[in-house]
């Protein structure tokens, strides 16, 4: 069966469970991270050199980096489907995942952080408002591509919507006004109908 190291509070690991989810995957989840350490020992370590989560063990294979183990599952298991047959489509997903953790997540970090991990007594609020500003910016490119498809790769879910519906979770609930977005609005409550979304995602952000 397949094991996966991480917390459930965590974006990266809630993309690997949500994508699990979908594709009706069992698997064992050893709790790591945060409050639970675990992710400084040599075992750990030895399997993932970052000392992050999530990591997973598919059979004696390891694997991290959240949006790399994504799609090595939806290769995997969703060929087709959740990873594209179609080489375009396909990289259309890539490229937005790719965006989700190279250019939208820089931009709300200070904000999640400020708001969720660090007590409001000692919150940058400068820092977490130009965050804001920053991700409401970089939001405006997927915004236009929403406007023509119902999906970030198409007509249909895939490997792409995942990240970016994680990340776009906290960006409704910390500060960024869904009515700026309806395209985006539209598209995020499209996955609020998957019940895997539903459990793996919306839960209280800490």
């Amino acid at each position: 069966m397949l094991r996966i190291w991480g917390r459930t509070n965590s974006t990266n690991v809630q993309k690997v469970l949500w994508c699990l989810g979908e594709l009706d995957i069992a698997y064992e989840r050893i709790e790591a991270g945060g409050q639970f350490g675990v992710v400084n020992t040599p075992e750990y370590l030895a399997m993932n050199p970052n000392g992050l989560v999530p990591t997973i063990d598919d059979d004696g294979f390891i694997l991290w980096e959240s949006n790399v183990i994504v799609r090595y599952l939806t290769h995997r298991h969703g060929h087709g489907t959740l990873f594209p047959g179609d080489i375009r489509v396909r990289f259309i997903a890539e490229k937005w995942m790719d965006w989700q953790g190279g250019t939208l997540w820089p931009a709300f970090r200070d904000a999640f952080l400020g708001l969720v991990r660090m007590p409001p007594d000692k919150r940058d609020h400068a820092a977490i408002e130009q965050s804001q500003r920053d991700t409401a910016t970089k939001l405006a490119g997927l915004e236009t591509a929403l406007g023509a498809t119902p999906f970030v790769a198409g007509e249909s879910f895939t490997m792409g919507d995942i990240p970016l519906g994680v990340s776009i979770y906290r960006c409704f609930a910390l500060g960024i006004d869904r009515g700026g977005f309806p395209n985006i609005a539209r598209w995020y409550d499209r996955l609020t109908e998957r019940p895997a979304f539903k459990e793996h995602v919306m839960l209280p952000i800490t």
